[in-house]
């Protein structure tokens, strides 16, 4: 199940931004698409999930979803024009956020011990990892980014089929869904200095690894570095390798290191990236290398915010309270990066020659500035949890 899930996600997701501006889409365009991911998010957290929660078994909204989104997104690998184009993405995003949900209530139903849960959502950079490679031995061009939607509806299809095999996972009654208020409370804890600004370096950290997305397949398949169209998916890929690894030691990197420094490392992560394709993009190996850090800036920050949220937040609010996180990691800070990166690419283009070094060289003072500023201003009490006090 997580396998076929996130397969849908990493089949067209990394190509999407050289795929657009080769559909000469203008900017406005490219950012309009690129945002029904964030914005279905957004509903998603506020409405949808709890929509589905209460009104349909798990396994069947499930299948229904990927059913109709797979069509969705089938039918992308056969649209030119903006509006169906972005239309069919629209759809195709508001049925399969919900089920990034889904998945996990299905999963946690029916697991014995929660624990095993790591091991379970492992499957989901497995099948990231496996999205990557189809079509990586067949010489591509940018138009043939097509087919990554095809590779993303066939997915879709299958789990549609296979969630009808899954077991019964009854719809929640009215007492096991959240209170609304809780929003109301969570968004109280924002009061606290701490809190604040690590949800608003958060939303920086959230523009920084899309803006990451924007560019990086682009720049793998630019002149500045010459990588084949049919490995850039397998080269980004590699960043879903080493977010394995790197979660199997967050859990003793916290210990040792503590919440802000872990956070720290992981911003920085974005820092030294960004440094590399911006001063180095002629040094292949390096550039392929350094594709290994994207799992400690996902782990070592990303991560690790959801798992303080669950520590420092009163236990009634704690759901309401990684949505509110949410609403900076795949809402806000996606919709922002989307909308201000496709100008800014078309801004620092001359003669069909993007400026590479401009691009990251800003994103990684954006990401250098929030690792400064959580060294500074982040300061969570050491003993006690806001729970406890609360």
């Amino acid at each position: 199940m997580m396998v076929l899930e996130f397969v849908i996600w990493g089949a067209w997701l990394p190509l999407i931004y050289s795929y657009l501006p080769a559909l000469k889409f203008t900017p406005l365009q490219q950012s309009a698409i690129l945002n029904a991911f964030p914005v279905a998010t957004l509903v998603a957290i506020f409405f949808s999930n709890q929509f589905a929660d209460r009104n349909f078994a798990a396994e069947k909204f499930l299948a229904f979803s990927q059913l109709v989104g797979g069509a969705a997104i089938l039918g992308l690998a056969f649209t030119h024009d903006f509006w169906t184009f972005f239309i069919l993405m629209l759809v195709h995003c508001l049925l399969y956020v919900p089920t990034l949900s889904i998945v996990n209530s299905i999963a946690f139903a029916n697991l014995k011990d929660s624990k095993e849960f790591g091991l379970i959502r492992m499957g989901g950079s497995i099948g990231w990892i496996l999205a990557a490679w189809p079509l990586a031995f067949i010489k591509m061009e940018v138009s043939d980014i097509r087919w990554t939607y095809v590779i993303a509806g066939v997915a879709s299809f299958i789990l549609a089929g296979f969630s009808l095999t899954l077991p019964h996972t009854p719809p929640k009654k009215a007492g096991e869904v959240q209170d609304k208020l809780a929003w109301v409370e969570a968004m109280r804890l924002l009061a606290q200095p701490f809190v604040l600004v690590l949800w608003i370096l958060t939303f920086a950290d959230a523009f920084v690894i899309y803006a990451y997305f924007n560019w990086a397949g682009t720049f793998l398949g630019s002149p500045q570095v010459g990588i084949p169209t049919q490995w850039i998916m397998p080269v980004m890929s590699i960043g879903q390798v080493a977010e394995i690894l790197t979660m199997a030691i967050l859990g003793m990197t916290l210990k040792k290191l503590g919440w802000r420094w872990t956070m720290i490392i992981g911003i920085m992560g974005h820092v030294i990236r960004f440094a590399v394709f911006a001063f180095f993009p002629q040094v292949t190996w390096l550039i392929i290398a350094v594709f290994l850090l994207h799992g400690i800036c996902y782990a070592f920050f990303f991560a690790t915010v959801y798992i303080f949220v669950d520590e420092y937040f009163p236990k009634d609010v704690r759901s309401s309270a990684q949505g509110l996180f949410n609403v900076m990691i795949l809402g806000l800070g996606a919709i922002a990066a989307n909308t201000i990166c496709p100008r800014m690419t078309v801004y620092y283009t001359a003669h069909d020659l993007i400026n590479f070094q401009a691009l990251f060289v800003i994103a990684g003072g954006v990401a250098l500035a929030a690792a400064i500023i959580l060294a500074l201003f982040f300061h969570p009490p050491v003993r006690g949890t806001a729970a406890e006090r609360k």
